[in-house]
């Protein structure tokens, strides 16, 4: 198998739409609240957009993956060091998110928080 197709196959089995649990992640995101669930949506669907590039793509996801996870390279117990390991993740998110975060990406993840969390008018 060549590298572009090794490349391709685990795009496909870690990113498709397929493989993500909706039902747990909206009820995650529920407990979270709209304001916290809407940068989230858009997160998710920066990972999923094929036009996001596939550096960025993965990058994103082992940042989410580092944040989720329950033991951390540096313990939050620490006071001050604890926490500064997440913030160095999160600045990357937020780096890559401002370079590649398009209006569609944003419209699909405002569609899918507003059916999530809709508004009372």
């Amino acid at each position: 198998m060549t590298y572009q197709a090794a490349r391709t196959t685990l795009e496909a089995d870690v990113l498709e739409r397929e493989v993500i649990d909706e039902t747990l992640l909206r009820r995650l995101l529920q407990r979270a609240g709209r304001v916290l669930a809407a940068p989230a949506l858009e997160a998710l669907e920066l990972m999923l957009d094929p036009e996001t590039p596939s550096a960025a793509r993965l990058t994103m996801l082992a940042a989410l993956s580092y944040l989720l996870m329950p033991a951390d390279l540096i313990p939050d117990l620490l006071p001050v060091a604890g926490l500064s390991d997440d913030l160095v993740v999160l600045t990357a998110m937020v780096g890559l998110w401002s370079n590649h975060v398009t209006p569609a990406i944003r419209m699909r993840a405002r569609r899918k928080l507003d059916r999530w969390f809709p508004l009372a008018h």
